[in-house]
């Protein structure tokens, strides 16, 4: 079965990201447009003019607010899962200190925090469940933004082992920009929700969502990069299929990545640990492994070489594509 090179799981913050921004958008097109037409809901104080997303959510479109409430991160984080899961695996450029597995683990933990700071808001509405609701909000606002400093701080240490890698630089830079503003817009948000100003605390409130979306496509940058180290690259290319070498038993594909010896091949990110004397460049740099392995029902295969064609031995084998 042919591979598709372009299906992969930056595809999992693009529907985190669409499903949330229809959400938002059918709940604030809903309340705009006729019949509707601005209504002033039950749950909307007396001066209120601006209607809260959570006071359009606890209405006739509480189930579609749920659902896609749900969708949204449960789809963000299996995009966090991802990247540590392709970082852990060599797909993306790994972690090279136990710090940052510490960090990688505390995003996502804070991540789940907010994920059921968000559910459990759109279920206990505003309408009849206030003080509840209230404690889900900042529970989801406070567990995506405690999630993005730690994920900006594993980047930023990422970053200083990974200099050449300018996408960690760039999602660095858009996650600390998405921190920044949330933090500012949630503080003004809050202090404009308890001094009653409603309407301006409503405004910010739905511009905080939006600017939400951007984050999560932000995860887009992150996980692009792991097209290039699929596990089933295209052999049909004559780029990707490269030299054979023959074992004791079956042919490896030397073809930018670890050859298996059943004619398919993937790529890794090899971090300062894996290197070895004569096989790299600086530390963490992105090395196509060619050749690396055991032929199927046979010994062992010699013979990697990175970009420059410099010959690179190594004794050990390698557990098969995954």
């Amino acid at each position: 079965m042919r591979h598709l090179p372009y299906l992969s799981y930056y595809l999992y913050p693009i529907l985190a990201g669409l499903i949330w921004l229809a959400t938002l958008l059918a709940l604030l097109i809903y309340w705009l447009v006729p019949p509707v037409s601005r209504a002033h809901y039950p749950s909307m104080a007396a001066s209120q003019q601006i209607a809260y997303i959570s006071d359009v959510g606890a209405s006739t479109l509480k189930p579609l607010f749920i659902t896609g409430c749900v969708l949204t991160t449960v789809f963000l984080d299996i995009s966090f899962a991802a990247d540590y899961y392709l970082r852990h695996k060599g797909r993306l450029v790994p972690n090279q200190t136990r710090t940052e597995t510490v960090l990688a683990f505390l995003t996502i933990g804070f991540a789940i925090i907010g994920t059921v700071g968000l559910i459990l808001l759109s279920v206990f509405d505003t309408a009849r469940y206030p003080k509840l609701h209230n404690i889900f909000l900042l529970l989801f606002i406070g567990g995506y933004v405690l999630s993005a400093i730690f994920i900006c701080w594993e980047y930023q240490r990422l970053g200083q082992h990974y200099k050449h890698h300018h996408q960690l630089s760039t999602s660095f830079w858009i996650k600390l920009t998405f921190v920044i503003l949330e933090i500012l817009l949630a503080i003004a948000f809050v202090s404009c929700t308890f001094t009653q100003h409603y309407n301006a605390g409503a405004v910010l409130e739905w511009v905080i969502a939006f600017i939400f979306s951007a984050y999560v496509f932000s995860f887009v940058v992150d996980l692009w990069p792991a097209i290039k180290t699929q596990p089933n690259l295209n052999l049909h290319n004559p780029r990707e299929k490269g030299m054979g070498f023959e074992g004791n038993g079956g042919q490896v594909v030397n073809g930018n990545g670890y050859g298996n010896g059943n004619g398919t091949g993937d790529m890794r990110y090899v971090g300062a640990s894996e290197m070895e004397e004569g096989g790299g460049e600086s530390s963490g740099s992105h090395l196509p492994i060619q050749g690396y392995g055991n032929a199927v029902g046979g010994g062992p295969v010699m013979g990697l070489t990175d970009h420059s064609s410099r010959p690179v031995t190594r004794e050990r084998g390698l557990a098969g594509n995954f």
